[in-house]
C-alpha cells in the first residue's frame, strides 16, 4: 500500500506549533553517543525514519537503545562491532558520521558510503582526506570504506570546504588523537555547536565550534552520564514560516531561534510578512500576497541562505508579486521541486544552477511527486495556497525529516490528511 499526502488549499493557517528537535543535531550527536564509555540520555530526539535508522545502526554495533517520546537513552558500554552493514547505512546520509566516532571508540570501521536524498554529487573524499591527515588510515575501494586509526597523532587540517559531514567526522575522531585537532574552515552551523555542547556534557574538550577553527583537546576517555536537549530544528521552523507566508494567517513558533534563521526571516519580512520574538519563540504573521524580487537569495555554507530552505522559500516566491533570482550553489539536483511547481501553473525559467521566477496570482491542485525531502515539504506548502487539490506522493522521503507534516499542518487549521491506496492508480497524473 502506497501512502500520499492530500492537500485542499485556501485556508489560512492559525495558531501555535512547537518546533521539532533538529534532525541535523540529533542525528550527529547519536553518533557521537559511541564516544561516551556509558549512558547518554538524549532529549527532545526527533521522531523520524532517519533517527530511527540511526538507532537501528548503534543496536547493531552493540549499544542499548531505549526510546521514551523525544527521550532517547543509549548505553554504548559494550561495543560490539565495528562494521555496519550496506541496508543500515543506505538508510540515511548522515550515518557517514560514524565512521569517525567508530574509529576513535574501538580503533577501526568498516562500511559502505551512506544513502540519503538524491541531490547530486556528496562525495566524502574531505572526510577521509581530513582523517588520514590527520593520522588514521582511511580508504575506500569498490564502494567500502576500511579504516583503522593509524598513529592518532592529530594535529591541524584545513578543509578547502566548510563540509558539515566531514567537520563532524573529524570532530569525532580527535577526541582520540594524542596531540589534539585543529580544524580549520570549519563549518559553522548551530548543528556544530549542539554537537560541541554534548561532547563538552561528555567530558570532552572542545572549543570554538560556530567559528571558522574548532579545536579538539586530547585527553582520556570519560566515564560518566550525559544528558543533552537537542536545539529546535532550524528547517522545521523556515517550513512553518513559509507555510503562514503562502497561505496566510498567523502562527507562534514555540522553541524557534530566529538567529539559527535570520536570513531566511529578513527576506521573508521584506516580502510583507510581519515577525515578533515572543517568551517561547516566534511569532509570524502574513496578511495579503507578498511581494518578490528583495535580492538575489545565493545559498551557501552557513550563515549563508541554507539550500535546504531554497524549496521552501522558492514555493513562497511563485505566488508573489514581480520576479525572484535564485542562484543554488549547493546541490545540482536542489531544483527537482521546480518541475512539480511549473505543472501546478508556476512561471519558472532554470538556467544551470540559476531559477527565475515570476510571481502568478495562483497556483492550481494536482498530483505531484517528492523527489527529496525539502522538495517533498516545498510540494505540500504549495498546496496549502493552490486552488483545488492537490496529491503529494513518494512521501517517504518527507517523513525522513518531519514528524508527521501533515498533523501540524492541520493543528494550524489547513484541510490536509494522509491517505492510504491500495494500489498504483494514485500515481497516474
Amino acid at each position: 500500500m502506497k501512502e500520499s499526502i492530500l492537500v485542499r488549499g485556501g485556508r489560512p493557517l492559525l495558531g501555535s506549533v512547537e518546533v521539532q528537535g533538529s534532525k541535523n543535531s540529533a542525528l550527529p550527536i547519536l553518533a557521537a553517543c559511541v564516544l561516551a564509555d556509558g549512558v547518554s540520555v538524549i532529549e527532545n530526539c526527533p521522531d523520524l525514519l532517519d533517527t530511527a535508522a540511526m538507532l537501528d545502526i548503534l543496536e547493531y554495533i552493540g549499544c542499548g537503545v531505549e526510546r521514551s517520546g523525544h527521550t532517547v537513552t543509549v548505553d554504548s558500554t559494550d561495543i560490539k562491532r565495528t562494521d555496519v552493514p550496506d541496508g543500515l547505512m543506505h538508510r540515511l546520509r548522515s550515518s557517514i558520521v560514524l565512521l569517525g566516532a567508530l574509529l576513535a571508540r574501538t580503533g577501526r570501521a568498516s562500511m559502505s558510503g551512506p544513502g540519503g536524498c538524491e541531490l547530486g554529487q556528496r562525495p566524502i573524499d574531505l572526510h577521509l582526506a581530513g582523517l588520514n591527515a590527520l593520522g588514521a588510515r582511511a580508504r575506500e575501494c569498490g564502494g567500502v570504506i576500511k579504516a583503522d586509526c593509524g598513529s592518532r597523532r592529530g594535529g591541524e587540517f584545513v578543509l578547502s570546504f566548510p563540509s558539515v559531514g566531514a567537520t563532524e567526522n573529524l570532530m569525532l575522531f580527535g577526541t582520540c588523537c594524542r596531540d589534539g585537532v585543529t580544524i580549520v574552515n570549519a563549518a559553522r552551523e548551530p548543528e556544530i555547536c549542539d554537537l560541541a555542547e554534548y561532547m563538552n556534557s561528555a567530558g570532552f574538550d572542545v572549543r570554538g565550534a560556530g567559528s571558522a577553527v574548532v579545536h579538539i583537546g586530547s585527553g582520556k576517555r570519560p566515564e560518566r552520564l550525559v544528558s543533552h536537549r537537542i536545539i529546535a530544528d532550524r528547517i522545521a521552523a523556515v517550513t512553518w514560516l513559509c507555510a503562514v507566508a503562502v497561505a496566510g494567517g498567523e502562527a507562534e513558533l514555540i522553541g524557534a531561534e530566529r538567529g539559527h534563521f535570520s536570513c531566511v526571516a529578513d527576506l521573508l519580512e521584506a516580502s510583507g510578512c510581519r515577525m515578533e520574538k515572543t517568551e517561547n519563540g516566534l511569532f509570524v504573521r502574513s496578511c495579503g500576497r507578498l511581494s518578490g524580487g528583495k535580492g538575489m537569495i545565493r545559498t551557501g555554507p552557513y550563515p549563508c541562505f541554507p539550500t535546504d530552505a531554497q524549496p521552501l522559500v522558492s514555493t513562497v516566491m511563485t505566488t508573489a508579486r514581480g520576479c525572484t533570482l535564485i542562484e543554488e550553489n549547493m546541490f545540482e539536483n536542489r531544483y527537482s521541486h521546480l518541475g512539480e511547481l511549473s505543472g501546478m501553473g508556476a512561471d519558472i525559467e532554470l538556467n544551470g544552477r540559476f531559477a527565475l521566477i515570476r510571481g502568478v496570482d495562483t497556483l492550481c491542485g494536482r498530483t505531484v511527486r517528492t523527489h527529496d525531502l525539502r522538495g517533498g515539504a516545498a510540494l505540500v506548502t504549495a498546496g496549502l495556497c493552490a486552488l483545488g487539490e492537490t496529491r503529494v506522493l513518494n512521501i517517504g522521503y518527507i517523513d525522513r525529516g518531519y514528524e508527521s507534516i501533515e498533523k501540524t499542518l492541520e493543528s494550524l487549521g489547513a484541510d490536509i490528511e494522509r491517505v492510504t491506496e491500495e494500489n498504483e492508480d494514485t500515481e497516474k497524473r
